[in-house]
């Protein structure tokens, strides 16, 4: 099945043997979005990925919190350059399984493009099979025309996830271990104070996987039913805006709709509250 038929089932998803069937698809664009990795000489790839820099290149760097959303300038620029277009197919991937490729996805979402999957597994689900990886090289890539298209809705700020904890049909889920939700241990982040936004509830990313595989989708809704009463928004935090992306791509698997990720996370809101 080719990359333009596959795109229109809208899968957020894909497994390591579809990629390695469509690898050479001359639509595929293959993307490498490992948090904060150096490329150098002994720096893996999957064959013919090119480095998504999270936290150099699609966030914004003069903003006061971390991996702060670009804008939208930017962010079409710099996917310009790794010679995105608009009949692109990007399958993205990182070397945990799946964490910061979930923020590139969510990302080419928000900014409009449809046509994006997280590879499941990712690296070490690649090379547990035995699937060939090299090494990186410089190489340059034939400009692309991707056009950014800011869906307002799927992001927020402090004012507005200050809105949406007042609201009945909103809930908050918190990615963040059960420890930091429940205020037994310090924050990650030198100097950000203990808590959790207000009628938030947890779900702790890690709570979602079977090794680095995402859990099937029946078991993805049992613990989303869990969760999930009454509510018709629902809303994800974690720390910085990383992990709160792999909760928003669990529910997407599971077909919830009108989904939002709060950008600054309990960074941001623990912060600016007291």
């Amino acid at each position: 099945m080719g990359i333009k038929h596959y795109s229109s089932i809208k899968k957020e998803l894909v497994s390591i043997d579809w990629l390695q069937s469509n690898i050479d698809n001359p639509f595929l664009v293959l993307l490498d979005a490992t948090i904060n990795k150096k490329i150098e000489e002994d720096s893996i790839r999957i064959p013919s990925a090119r480095f998504f820099d999270i936290k150099q290149k699609f966030s914004d760097t003069n903003a006061r919190f971390p991996s702060t959303l670009p804008s939208k300038e930017q962010f079409e620029t710099e996917a310009r350059a790794l010679g995105i277009s608009n009949d692109s197919f990007i399958v993205v991937y990182d070397d945990k399984g799946i964490y910061s490729s979930a923020r590139a996805w969510w990302l080419f979402k928000t900014f409009g493009f449809k046509n994006v999957a997280v590879l499941d597994g990712g690296l070490p689900e690649w090379k547990e099979q035995n699937f060939p990886i090299e090494a990186y090289k410089e190489e340059p890539f034939e400009r692309g025309n991707f056009e950014a298209r800011l869906q307002p809705e799927l992001i927020t700020d402090f004012d507005g996830v200050n809105q949406f904890s007042k609201d009945s049909k909103t809930l908050i889920l918190d990615a963040r271990s059960a420890l930091r939700f429940q205020c037994l241990v310090d924050e990650p982040r030198q100097g950000l104070r203990r808590g959790k936004i207000p009628n938030s509830k947890n779900l702790p990313y890690t709570k979602l996987f079977d090794g680095n595989i995402l859990k099937s989708k029946e078991e993805l809704l049992k613990i989303f039913d869990n969760l999930v009463k009454e509510e018709t928004h629902l809303v994800f935090s974690c720390g910085s805006g990383i992990t709160a992306c792999i909760l928003a791509l669990a529910a997407s698997v599971c077909s919830y709709k009108n989904l939002t990720v709060y950008d600054g996370s309990w960074t941001e809101y623990g912060t600016l509250t007291e």
